[in-house]
């Protein structure tokens, strides 16, 4: 059984994060937490949220507002979709699934991370909207030529390529966790960590009985599904370059989303190669560390698209004031990772539609005392960023 995560005890996301520090090993729990290195950047996209300031329109009567969005063609009834994170099996038996039918129940959208514990098209079939795949190369081209015709042939709607992974970032909490000795399968090696996995016998009771360590059944090798220790290793044999937009773009044939951009160089790049949408990523912190925050960098990569394509963030959306304000600032919607997937560790399914309830919540409360009754509507002037996000 999941925490109790109704009202009143859970009316943000931060309380959605301590039922699932509760809940989780130490390992799992600073899989989604942690970030790259010292951390600075995982404070800061949070953080720089703060230094956008509204500017309401008072006395104005919004009795509903409309928060339904259209990206790459895709009509969705919410402004933010559920964004790409590995491993969330291991949070919550069929994590993916259950993450999945969530989205699609209100109506918007979910991006299954090629690590994924469950099959592409169990996860897609759990869900009436659209839905994205997040490709990898893990195993080369050929196995990533397969994976994209099974994405297709089960009915997902477009492929977000994630760029910024030529290497996985050092998280030093999975370090001093023992995340490496634990997936070792090796015994002498777990043995001094195993201790924190037997202190959660709620979420170990369940993890056991959805499989325990699980592989990753949408990159099949030769000699079955890829394991979950071989990660490291295969991401570096695998880097994505602009020249395998090409070829994957080809053997796609739909909508392509490139993921990752920090700047705007490489967001012309992006459009040149045909990308028909980019998002504003910096991994949610947890590969290069310093580099700045998502949404300060946002004014940078709009003027650089210059309206061709469709522009998306993600990093540090905790509230939905966050959502309101990346709108504001000109982006056509956002991803959420970490606010969906402490949901999801903390109760499953309904960890992750209350997650999404009070984000709902939120950006319908922050638009009504704006003045705003549609997402469409919202723009700069509803907002005071510093002066320094705009000199680039």
């Amino acid at each position: 059984m999941g925490a109790n995560v109704s009202a009143p005890g859970v009316v943000n996301i931060e309380d959605l994060r301590s039922r699932a520090k509760r809940r989780l090993p130490e390992m799992v729990f600073n899989y989604i937490d942690s970030g790259a290195d010292r951390e600075q950047t995982l404070s800061q996209n949070s953080s720089a949220f703060n230094e956008i300031l509204f500017r309401p329109r008072c006395a104005v009567a919004t009795p509903s507002c409309d928060l339904g969005i259209t990206v790459i063609g895709q009509t969705f009834k919410l402004p933010f979709l559920l964004g790409p994170v590995g491993s969330s099996r291991m949070f919550y038996p069929q994590g993916e699934v259950a993450a999945a039918r969530e989205a699609g129940k209100v109506g918007t959208g979910y991006t299954l991370s090629t690590l994924s514990g469950c099959k592409l098209e169990d996860v897609k079939k759990a869900t009436n909207s659209p839905a994205w795949y997040q490709l990898y190369l893990l195993g080369g081209k050929d196995v990533a030529l397969k994976t994209i015709a099974r994405a297709k042939a089960a009915g997902f709607s477009a492929i977000v390529v994630t760029i910024d992974t030529p290497v996985s970032g050092l998280r030093e909490r999975d370090i001093r966790a023992g995340t490496k000795e634990l997936l070792s399968r090796d015994p002498f090696q777990m043995l001094p960590f195993i201790p924190q996995m037997l202190v959660k016998p709620c979420w170990l009771t369940q993890w056991l009985s959805d499989g325990g360590l699980m592989s990753f059944p949408n990159v099949q090798l030769d000699t079955g599904p890829m394991g979950y220790t071989a990660i490291g290793p295969a991401l570096e044999q695998s880097v994505v370059t602009w020249d395998d937009l090409a070829w994957i773009r080809e053997a796609w044939g739909g909508k392509i989303i490139v993921k990752g951009v920090h700047i705007g160089d490489d967001a012309k790049k992006a459009i040149d190669i045909g990308a028909d949408a980019i998002v504003v990523s910096n991994h949610g912190a947890r590969q290069l560390d310093s580099v700045a925050s998502t949404i300060s960098t946002l004014p940078e990569i709009l003027g650089a698209v210059n309206g061709q394509i469709d522009v998306l963030l993600d990093g540090g959306i905790r509230r939905g004031s966050d959502v309101v304000k990346a709108l504001c600032l000109g982006a056509q919607g956002v991803l959420i990772g970490r606010a969906y997937a402490y949901g999801l560790a903390a109760a499953g399914g309904e960890g992750v539609a209350r997650a999404i309830e009070i984000l709902q919540a939120d950006i319908v409360r922050t638009m009504k005392l704006l003045g705003c009754d549609s997402v469409s509507k919202l723009n700069r002037s509803l907002i005071k960023i510093p002066v320094e996000w705009d000199n680039f």
